[in-house]
């Protein structure tokens, strides 16, 4: 669901998203969605305790600095405000790698459970691409009728997803 939301708050950001960039943004989100839960199983005996701990650190730190920069950018003067924005490979991975880390830990459960990693991670990967694609263009339309303030919404929220995540870690 956080690769969901960040796709929306892609779409809000760039509001006119051509079928190329919500496919590769999709397909970004599944593709990692997919191999971290088999980065995770690889590694679940090995360094369990260590991923476990690390990762919603490192998903904060990376959603919080993502959405901040748009919150800024939010505010700043540009007459095509948000249409212009590139999804690029060097965009999309740190919000992929962002929103899937914590599903290394679910390879881990795979891995003690002897689940049969295979089918489990496509139908992940799947599911996640076919849901954030859909969550481009919804998020795509409600930015239309926001404006310049879709930016500003869509930071927030991935400022508040990775808080989300750090507190259901600290707290949970």
């Amino acid at each position: 669901m956080d690769a969901v939301a960040v796709s929306l708050a892609e779409g809000l950001r760039l509001r006119r998203p051509s079928w190329r960039d919500a496919l590769f943004l999709a397909g970004m989100f599944g593709l990692f969605q997919a191999l971290m839960p088999v980065l995770g199983w690889a590694l679940a005996f090995r360094f369990a305790d260590t991923v476990s701990a690390a990762t919603p650190w490192i998903a904060f730190g990376m959603l919080a600095l993502i959405g901040a920069h748009m919150i800024k950018e939010s505010f700043e003067d540009d007459d095509d405000h948000g249409v212009t924005s590139l999804v690029t490979l060097r965009t999309v991975t740190p919000l992929a790698i962002a929103t899937s880390i914590d599903a290394a830990a679910v390879g881990v459960t795979f891995g003690v459970l002897e689940v049969d990693v295979a089918p489990a991670v496509t139908v992940i990967g799947v599911i996640t691409a076919v849901l954030s694609l859909g969550a481009v263009f919804i998020g795509a339309r409600v930015g239309e009728r926001l404006g310049r303030w879709a930016e500003l919404v869509g930071g927030v929220i991935l400022v508040a997803i990775g808080l989300r995540i750090l507190l259901d870690h600290l707290i949970g």
